[in-house]
């Protein structure tokens, strides 16, 4: 297989991996674990929570659709600014026209963007505005600038994060996040892949100048442990530092695409976002293959999925 044909499926998995674990967890989103472990989800819902049709996606791959549309242009934030606006305010890359889902960091940062002139200002900054909201949409940078210094990889993450999440904490999150991507990119299965992280994660931090009371709130993540831990340990909020958490557990105690994704939804709680980003990695391991079909069949926007994944690939490997 020539490496074009490898992007492109690789793109397609990840893509599609992520839009299918969004709307996996879209029905029983906001619902407790404990409700899971009553009435776990085994497949593709309908209605629920957003009363949406089944294999509707939400925020989550509409924002990753939005960044993948725009990469496809070139890197450019204020393309991206008026994507995510076009998306709030018209239905842009949402599944049926009409936006049904935003997180309230995500909403106050694009009615920031609407007024104001630099774009990487609009994320908040403070601690407590830490939501999952940029993790859930960052992995079409795995396919942008793969090569680029460390320095300069992690000033796009920051930038793109900062459009509507300004911490420094949910922009490592993100760098962890493609770091693991990067590995199963590479070939490496989710325990290599982890392996890796654990230990080359510490010395990039250090290298970026990480604060160090940053870099410890990643110990968990970085312990090399991280799979043995108990599902108690596990929380499944929409703080970026649990969904990053429950997202790598789920992939690393699971061997199929379909395991790892029912996992992160049964989690309970925010099981669009953690479905989605454990998703588009567990995508990327696996391949599209592995994805069920008949979750695929009753994917909303299937096809336009797949040429996004496309006329990415296109761009990328020029």
């Amino acid at each position: 297989m020539s490496t074009y044909h490898t992007v492109e499926a690789q793109i397609r998995a990840s893509l599609l991996g992520l839009a299918v674990g969004d709307a996996l967890g879209v029905p029983v989103e906001f619902e407790s674990r404990a409700r899971r472990k009553l009435d776990p989800v085994v497949t593709m819902r309908a209605y629920g929570t957003h009363n949406q049709p089944a294999g509707t996606w939400s925020d989550d791959a509409s924002l990753t659709f939005c960044l993948a549309e725009s990469l496809c242009h070139g890197y450019d934030l204020s393309d991206l600014s008026r994507r995510f606006i076009n998306w709030y305010d018209h239905g842009y890359w949402t599944a049926h026209g009409v936006m049904f889902d935003v997180g309230i960091t995500t909403r106050e940062a694009i009615q920031r963007l609407k007024a104001a002139p630099d774009v990487l200002a609009a994320g908040r900054t403070d601690e407590y505005s830490n939501g999952n909201g940029a993790l859930m949409r960052i992995l079409p940078l795995a396919f942008s600038q793969p090569d680029a210094l460390l320095q300069v990889r992690f000033q796009l993450i920051q930038e793109v994060s900062a459009l509507t999440h300004g911490h420094i904490r949910s922009a490592v999150a993100c760098l962890l996040y493609l770091e693991i991507a990067a590995h199963l990119q590479a070939g490496l299965s989710p325990a290599n892949a982890y392996e890796r992280l654990c230990q080359e994660a510490p010395s990039k931090l250090y290298e970026l100048q990480i604060p160090a009371h940053e870099a410890d709130k990643f110990e968990l993540v970085l312990s090399g442990r991280l799979a043995d831990v108990p599902q108690t340990a596990i929380n499944s909020s929409g703080y970026v530092l649990h969904t990053l958490e429950a997202a790598l557990w789920c992939l690393l105690r699971h061997e199929t695409y379909a395991e790892t994704v029912l996992a992160a939804v049964n989690l309970g709680d925010d099981t669009d976002t953690t479905g989605a980003v454990a998703g588009g990695l567990a995508g990327l391991s696996y391949g599209e293959a592995a994805i069920p079909a008949e979750w695929l069949q009753v994917l909303v926007r299937r096809s336009d999925i797949e040429d996004l994944s496309h006329r990415l690939a296109l761009v990328v490997q020029r």
